[in-house]
């Protein structure tokens, strides 16, 4: 090889070789590196008044003059390198200031602001393609790219979602929220390009050490180079997985970034150079050609070490790492990059820190990955009181434990999500018996199938959302062998902020389809309990057990509502019988008109404050409210009596069309319950649109599946004259979704 890296006393700089078409340009030394005056710029000022030395303040400044001329990439050409500094300084505090207010990723979005500064600074999006994979840390590029006004509406009804968009803005080139899929979209627009024959061809797409985990990063750079496409894909390593939960991984484990952290410590140990000196000591006493073999064994001992060796083996370039931080080497690296011929695939590897500039996040563990809304100058966030119930998720991880602490042969598998799924908490109390797979849903799976295989018993914690990716797997690996992995979909039905990508609304209808699976549907925790003992039990076929993003009920309000008579918690779950639900509420006996509510899942509760409203507003009604539990197998004994007694069903669930509502459906159809006309059905699903981002609560209105909704439906069914039937809600969504569009094309 031609090209060499470089060490430095400011860092490792990598130069390019003329042999392989780039640009060699050695860069000049600066006095002070660009990391430092960001280091001296982004420390915040504390306050002179400042008496508790445990609790600094932390301040910005007063005015972003830089900042306040830029209303799009074009406007920073004029810049020096110098000014580039100062405007990501100002730049930094804008994040802190947006994201204080609404709350978001901040972590992530810090670590990025030179690297999004310089990227912008270079490139001439938004025909040159810049690409973020998940585009969690894009805050800096919203603001950038004319948004910037629009930031206190981050993540809000109506606002700016937390991720890149491309109705949202022309400089947006590719939306996300899932990962490792950004490599493979720079390639197919690099290719595009090509074969439209224009003459510019930057795209370049950034990824983080942890969604380069994903295997389709990999297929995606593995044909880049059979296509010979111009690319550049730049490695942004922080030595900590930046993860839409930004956890640890489990039990402890090492996460996969800090890989470039031990074995850049290994390079620089005097052990390894002592190992090299000593080899080349040998190596100057052998014959000349013996010593040419050995100086090709040290680049690939620093090539293996370093990753650098992997990615030229994929076809790439290779040029790294770099300080991601320091804009006096950035820059001009980009520089040459994006002006030398060469068609073939470059990888610039570069180093940040996230939390950048912002000591709270610095100091903090996961670096203040996620946050709610926060004090700017001490970093407390503003979490609100302590809700009277724990989350769902906690409650799966504590149930879990008790049953991990029965039997040994039980695992529990994430997929780089530890934190969302609660396998953090089970990580800690059994890390021998914890495996964070990385994103790599794919290979969890069959991971698991055949752990089953082999007579453990693996618990596979995946959201709904990312179980997408390992589809083929559930279908091949697990249930066409009828292999009895328990799959726990957190995160089902609609998730809040996070928006469209995150949603678990399709995985009823993806799961249903399949033969020989229990699907379960806990409507509280203490449901939610049962049905981990329940699949805990099941160990001759998969089994689902799907539940939302939120937090129990609570003894008080489970006693009211559901009529539990508890006093206390009990201190594990109890296993149902499968394939059996439960009526929750009988009907007023003594009503002229019977109708019944069957719900799977958490629109249990709604479902029975509007056969409330329904049973107070006529006395000659009574509504029944069965709770579904199972959608594999149905209890058809269930639904053949719901069919019998009543004139009307509406079924409810928190998912989208093809799911719970359809299997009820085909089953009263082929029963018979349908054809003399006296039963009408109506099933109550998400609408067939995307639901954007906004509080879970008014996704959930929007939708059309909150108690109001589920009265004015049966009311509809009683009484067609007086409540005409109306489809405002899909349509309402539907309009605004072509409206938004519509604005994107104009803008």
């Amino acid at each position: 090889m031609e090209h060499r890296r470089i060490c430095r006393a400011t860092g490792l700089l990598a130069l390019v070789g003329a042999a392989q078409g780039f640009v060699t340009a050695p860069l000049p030394r600066r006095a002070t590196s660009s990391r430092a005056a960001a280091s001296a710029s982004a420390r915040l000022r504390m306050s002179s008044q400042e008496t508790d030395k445990e609790t600094p303040r932390y301040y910005g400044p007063n005015a972003t003059p830089l900042l306040d001329t830029i209303n799009c990439p074009a406007d920073m050409n004029r810049l020096s390198i110098a000014d580039l500094k100062q405007l990501s300084y100002e730049l930094r505090w804008d994040v802190l200031s947006a994201v204080s207010k609404t709350g978001g990723h901040l972590g992530s979005s810090l670590g990025v602001v030179e690297l999004t500064v310089a990227l912008h600074y270079v490139f001439d999006a938004p025909e040159d393609k810049i690409i973020w994979d998940v585009a969690h840390q894009a805050y800096p590029h919203k603001i950038l790219t004319g948004r910037r006004d629009r930031m206190p509406t981050l993540r809000q009804k109506d606002g700016l979602s937390g991720f890149t968009k491309m109705c949202e803005s022309e400089y947006d080139a590719f939306g996300a929220g899932h990962s490792s899929t950004s490599i493979s979209a720079a390639l197919g627009y690099s290719v595009a390009k090509s074969v439209l024959g224009k003459s510019k061809n930057n795209c370049i797409a950034v990824i983080g050490d942890g969604a380069i985990t994903g295997g389709m990063a990999y297929e995606a750079m593995n044909n880049a180079n059979y296509l010979e496409a111009r690319m550049i894909t730049i490695l942004n390593d922080n030595g900590q997985v930046s993860l839409p939960t930004g956890q640890p991984s489990a039990g402890g484990i090492v996460p996969v970034g800090a890989l470039s952290a031990t074995t850049s410590k290994m390079l620089s140990s005097s052990e390894f150079k002592d190992f090299r000196d000593v080899l080349k000591g040998i190596s100057g006493l052998m014959p000349k050609e013996m010593q040419n073999v050995n100086a090709k064994i040290d680049e690939y001992a620093r090539g293996i070490v370093s990753g650098g060796t992997l990615f030229e083996e994929l076809g790439y370039y290779y040029i790294g790492p770099i300080d991601g931080h320091d804009l006096d080497n950035l820059v001009p690296i980009l520089e040459n990059l994006r002006d030398t011929p060469s068609n073939k695939p470059v990888l610039l590897h570069i180093k940040t820190e996230k939390g950048m500039g912002y000591p709270p996040a610095m100091k903090a563990s996961d670096k203040m990955h996620g946050v709610a809304k926060f004090d700017l100058a001490t970093g407390k966030q503003m979490k609100g009181k302590g809700a009277k119930a724990p989350s769902l998720t906690s409650v799966f991880a504590n149930e879990l434990i008790k049953v991990a602490t029965d039997d040994r042969s039980v695992v529990g598998i994430t997929a780089a999500m530890p934190g969302g799924t609660g396998m953090d908490l089970f990580g800690r109390r059994f890390p021998s018996r914890t495996y964070d797979v990385g994103i790599a849903e794919q290979h969890a799976v069959t991971f698991a199938a055949a752990m089953a295989a082999e007579g453990l018993k693996p618990f596979c914690c995946i959201y709904s959302t990312f179980m997408q990716r390992g589809y083929d797997q559930v279908v091949h690996d697990v249930v066409i062998q009828g292999l009895p992995v328990r799959m726990i979909l957190d995160r089902a039905g609609l998730v809040g902020n996070d928006g469209p990508t995150h949603h678990g609304s399709f995985d009823l209808a993806y799961m249903g389809c399949l033969p020989n699976i229990v699907i379960m549907a806990p409507s509280d925790e203490l449901e939610l309990m049962n049905m981990i003992q329940t699949a805990y039990g099941i160990d001759d076929m998969p089994s689902v057990v799907r539940y939302p993003r939120g937090t129990g009920y609570g003894i008080e309000k489970l006693n009211s509502l559901f009529n539990y008579k508890l006093d206390e918690m009990p201190e594990k779950g109890k296993a149902v019988e499968i394939g059996k639900g439960r009526i929750i509420r009988e009907g007023r006996s003594k009503a002229k008109t019977q109708v019944a509510v069957l719900s799977i899942g958490t629109r249990l509760g709604q479902a029975l404050e509007a056969a409330n409203t329904l049973e107070e507003s006529d006395p000659d009604l009574g509504v029944t409210v069965a709770d579904a539990r199972f959608m594999k197998p149905l209890d058809i004994d269930l639904l053949r009596k719901l069919a019998k007694e009543n004139s009307v069903l509406l079924t409810v669930e928190e998912g989208s069309i093809g799911g719970f509502g359809d299997h009820v459906l085909h089953f009263l159809a082929g029963d018979g319950a349908l054809d003399n006309g006296t039963l009408k059905v109506r099933p109550m699903v998400l609408p067939d649109a995307f639901i954007e981002t906004a509080a879970q609560s008014e996704q959930y209105d929007a939708a059309g599946l909150n108690a109001k909704h589920i009265a004015s439906t049966m009311a509809r069914l009683l009484d067609p004259e007086k409540h005409p039937t109306i489809v405002e809600v899909t349509q309402q969504l539907e309009l605004t979704t072509i409206t938004k569009k519509s604005e994107a094309t104009v803008a």
